[in-house]
């Protein structure tokens, strides 16, 4: 039996029902023709579905999607405004942080949820100073994008593109 689920996603209110064993990866893809998470390893190991939920990054292969009824929920084509990339889009582009690009929307979407807990001066298990802000050295970006793996191996660029953007945003 389909149970009734709310959700904004990229800015838009959507009504649907759903089964309760419905991922959010599959509500979005699915249901709702949002193409922008991928589904990887349906295991939550790849980061290739990871959107943000009110604002936090989550692999959304492992939601279940009415536990998240009313949620606002971005993905990478929501991080984009009035058709114009975001600064994490533009230097994802200008540094070459992908190959194949299969993994970047999730890559662009943690790499988002990462620096707002940044900026929140959230420790990693690599911050030295728990009392200091944080400062997003490539060791201190590539700890918080360890979740994200890319097949291609642009791990790099990745770390250069964020660094990037968190001059951009700063």
């Amino acid at each position: 039996m389909d149970h009734p689920l709310n959700l904004t996603v990229d800015g838009q209110e959507h009504t649907l029902a759903v089964d309760p064993r419905t991922t959010l990866l599959d509500a979005l893809r699915d249901r709702l023709g949002v193409m922008s998470p991928k589904k990887g390893c349906d295991h939550g190991q790849c980061g290739a579905c990871t959107v943000l939920v009110d604002g936090r990054r989550l692999n959304s292969c492992l939601a279940l999607a009415l536990t998240h009824e009313a949620a606002d929920v971005t993905t990478s084509d929501g991080l984009a405004t009035d058709g114009e990339l975001s600064p994490l889009h533009r230097a994802f582009l200008e540094q070459d942080a992908f190959q194949c690009g299969y993994c970047t929307p999730g890559q662009v979407c943690s790499a988002a949820g990462m620096l707002q807990e940044a900026a929140d001066d959230a420790p990693s298990v690599v911050t030295e100073d728990l009392e200091a802000p944080v400062d997003l050295t490539d060791e201190e970006i590539r700890e918080r994008m360890s979740g994200n793996l890319c097949r291609c191996g642009a791990y790099v660029n990745i770390v250069a593109a964020v660094s990037q953007a968190a001059e951009e945003l700063r």
